[in-house]
């Protein structure tokens, strides 16, 4: 049987400049506007809070509300 990850989000370690996979998906979920954000366009994430954020605004957004 093929395992297929399409349309499954993926757990993941944030690290300082990359992330690692935990758990296999194609996507992680915004930590603030709660949209699905592919792997292959995740570029902005807090490694103290391990979330992930949808783009700079919000993560700036979370970050001054922390």
């Amino acid at each position: 049987m093929l395992m297929s990850h399409a349309n499954r989000p993926a757990r993941l370690h944030y690290m300082a400049n990359n992330f690692r996979v935990l758990t296999s998906g194609d996507h992680v979920v915004c930590a603030v506007s709660g949209e699905k954000i592919p792997l292959d366009n995740l570029r902005y994430w807090s490694v103290a809070r391990q979330e992930a954020y949808a783009s700079a605004e919000i993560s700036t957004q979370a970050a001054l509300s922390a």
